[in-house]
């Protein structure tokens, strides 16, 4: 049995080799399906009737050289897109073959901006005033109602009449959405009581400035949740036998594919990070609405000698360990397979997991297109 890929087949006996496989290679044991008690599932859904259940597949190793994640890891996927899985772990063997992904963890801020308005112009360039010497005690208002957050920074931004005050946070181990918005909410409230002067300030908890779950240039420039950069550089030679392209190809394909991306006036510069981020969200517990704002990577390829060097930028992922979905019971044992399930840093190794299995379904893909296997793969797996 080929240690480097699962052994394929949609029999019944298949799975449970894939099982074998995976047990062979972790020590861990896929658990059966089980259903989560209805009262497991307070604060994530409201109206419960039933469950739904997807497809889970596994994709591995995947090779990383990480700021937190370093060493070989098998990855859950669910998805109902045929031909996802077995390109991503083309692209795991690829990498593995070639010394496999570097990942780098850059910044992890997470922000909540609310909106205050006022009569003039000069009252709002005031209030900015206030905000500054009154720093401590918003901050102090902001992180009474966290045990885990820190609020790092208020930027403002004047508009009209009005300002936007954009919270920034570390989040700990959590994604972090409803944490900022608790924050943000009694530092609006303080700032209410305590500086307005017997003239209550209006105010709005998000104006939308920080984009949540909506692709955005700000998003993309300033980032929002885990920034991470995710290189790896393979040989022509592996490229020629494993892929059927050349690095010349590869690089030349590019600029057509930024000239399409402009043309529709994308946001990022991707060819399907999102197919890896829906399929590793439902499986790992992230918010999978999310991957609105969170696909807007940046990926580039160049020459190095006869090499080819490959990056993705991802300066937005909103995810975590602990808290939403990940207490599920499927999600929890798919955190532990890939040793994420809590623990200090954990949010960052699971940021660069996410964004080094992105970057191996990219070269997989651009892959196909270049040798134009891309419909044949279609046909012959996803139908």
């Amino acid at each position: 049995m080929n240690k480097l890929t699962p052994p394929r087949g949609y029999a019944q006996a298949d799975t449970e080799a894939r099982k074998t496989w995976l047990k062979e290679q972790t020590g861990h044991q896929v658990p059966d399906f089980a259903l989560d008690d209805p009262e497991n599932l307070k604060g994530l859904i409201e109206n419960h009737v039933g469950f739904v259940g997807l497809p889970q597949s596994i994709s591995g190793p995947l090779k990383i050289d990480g700021t937190y994640a370093q060493g070989d890891f098998y990855v859950p996927l669910c998805t109902v897109e045929g031909t996802l899985t077995i390109s991503m772990t083309r692209g795991f063997y690829l990498t593995h073959r070639s010394g496999g992904i570097k990942t780098r963890h850059v910044k992890q801020e997470l922000s909540r901006a609310p909106i205050f308005r006022f009569q003039e112009i000069e009252q709002a360039l005031n209030f900015m005033e206030q905000v500054d010497k009154h720093y401590d005690e918003i901050k102090a208002a902001a992180e009474s109602t966290t045990k885990h957050g820190k609020l790092l920074r208020i930027d403002k931004i004047p508009i009209h009449n009005r300002v936007i005050l954009d919270f920034i946070y570390h989040t700990a181990e959590a994604a972090g959405q409803n944490m900022v918005t608790m924050s943000t909410d009694a530092a609006c409230r303080y700032i209410v009581d305590k500086l307005s002067n017997g003239s209550p300030y209006k105010y709005y908890v998000e104006s939308n400035y920080n984009a949540d779950k909506n692709p955005a240039h700000r998003s993309l420039i300033k980032g929002r949740g885990h920034h991470v950069i995710a290189s790896f550089q393979i040989p022509n030679r592996v490229l020629k036998k494993l892929l059927r392209v050349t690095a010349d190809e590869i690089v030349e394909a590019l600029v057509d594919k930024h000239l399409g991306s402009q043309m529709a006036g994308l946001l990022g510069m991707n060819l399907h990070v999102a197919n890896a981020l829906a399929a590793l969200y439902l499986a790992l517990g992230q918010d999978v609405a999310c991957v609105a704002e969170n696909a807007i990577g940046i990926a580039t390829y160049e020459k190095r000698g006869d090499d080819l060097y490959a990056t993705l930028s991802m300066p937005s992922l909103t995810v975590g360990t602990v808290g939403g979905a990940t207490r599920l019971n499927a999600q929890r044992a798919n955190l532990e397979l890939v040793g994420c399930a809590g623990g200090e840093h954990s949010s960052r190794k699971l940021a660069e997991i996410i964004c080094a299995s992105a970057l191996a379904l990219e070269i997989s893909l651009a892959g196909a297109i270049v040798s134009n296997e891309f419909a044949e793969a279609h046909a012959k797996f996803g139908r």
